[in-house]
């Protein structure tokens, strides 16, 4: 069977219905997702952005809850893995099986043949099987027994893992870890909120009754429209050198990576496009500069010791680091308003 690779997406939606696409998967998960309009909204943006998402948080806080409602609000193909010590690297990529009728192997797919995977507790599986992930996290295709399978479009990995409950877990490496675009964390519900969990969530789940609001052919569509958005020189300029602070930074022993520069501008595109933009600006470079770029870097010895966190050695760099100047030769300007509707940004950068 021949398989879409993930190059080949479909043509460009008109603005009216790329919101309305997608003002409808945000709204069909906030019926499962109380409170949390801004995480599930970059939740979308990584998925339009050809991204993948890692949501750290403490347990009970709604993380696999938010994977499955995006993965259900397309109706497209979803895998959950649940990733446990005895998990195999075949158990994710495939296996070959020996075919006792036609005397020949066959190829059976593993769980990364699908348009989603939900991946929970990632860090419960061993190096090895996490190391499964690698390959079709960047490159959309699997290799098994020296044949190359390529990965449908979209192709997301939304994995979950618990920052607090180490006992028995293998940290995600570096090399892991900086495949994922982002990094979030849902956070408590406010009162309000979890009032209305209760209403919600006490005689049955939602996450059962939830159907899907689009399918992979919208999304693919979705994903082309967010390529178009407009970067300029100047924004451009800016993400690099938000990237090379990192790297510069006396309290970071490992700065952010080449590919998370690429990866923030291609999540700023996917938000510009969702706030009816079609062009970024600097605000979003540094909204998203806190959940792109905290989890790819490393402290200095004496930055852990002083308990500052990578959240906040991000936060503070994007607050030092002067906005462009030159603006005549950039799409934004004082006269247009930055963002439409609500007049503020979409994700606000977290403080240190």
């Amino acid at each position: 069977m021949t398989q879409q690779t993930w190059d080949e997406v479909g043509g460009l939606l008109p603005h009216d219905e790329f919101r309305a696409a997608s003002e409808a998967i945000v709204a069909n998960i906030e019926q499962v997702i109380e409170g949390k309009t801004a995480t599930v909204r970059l939740a979308l943006a990584v998925l339009l952005a050809e991204g993948h998402l890692l949501i750290e948080d403490v347990p009970g806080v709604g993380k696999t809850k938010l994977a499955k409602a995006l993965a259900r609000s397309i109706d497209c193909s979803v895998r959950r893995i649940q990733f446990t010590p005895d998990l195999l690297p075949s158990d994710v990529t495939g296996v070959s099986v020996y075919n006792q009728e036609t005397h020949d192997f066959e190829f059976r797919p593993g769980a990364v043949f699908a348009n989603l995977v939900v991946g929970d507790e990632i860090n419960r599986a061993s190096p090895k099987t996490q190391s499964a992930l690698l390959e079709c996290m960047e490159e959309r295709q699997v290799t098994v027994d020296g044949v190359t399978y390529q990965l449908q479009t979209p192709f997301m990995v939304i994995a979950t893992q618990n920052p607090i409950e180490m006992e028995g877990t293998y940290p995600l490496p570096e090399a892991q870890r900086d495949r994922f675009t982002a990094r979030i964390a849902m956070g408590y519900p406010g009162p309000e909120a979890e009032l209305a969990m209760l209403d919600g969530h006490g005689a049955a789940d939602p996450l059962q009754e939830l159907r899907p609001v689009s399918d992979a052919d919208t999304v693919r569509r979705l994903i082309a429209t967010v390529r178009q958005v407009h970067v300029a020189d100047a924004v451009k300029q800016y993400a690099v050198d938000l990237v090379t602070a990192t790297r510069e930074s006396p309290e970071l022993r490992l700065g952010a990576s080449p590919r998370s520069t690429l990866q923030l501008l291609r999540t700023a595109r996917a938000v510009a496009a969702l706030e009816g933009r079609d062009y970024v600006l600097p605000d979003d470079l540094q909204a998203l500069a806190v959940p792109v770029l905290a989890h790819r870097i490393i402290p200095t010895a004496d930055a852990q010791l002083a308990r500052r966190t990578t959240d906040a050695i991000v936060s503070e760099l994007v607050h030092r680091l002067a906005l462009p100047q030159d603006r005549k030769r950039t799409p934004y300007d004082a006269s247009r308003p930055a963002y439409p509707g609500n007049g503020r940004p979409p994700f606000e950068p977290r403080r240190p």
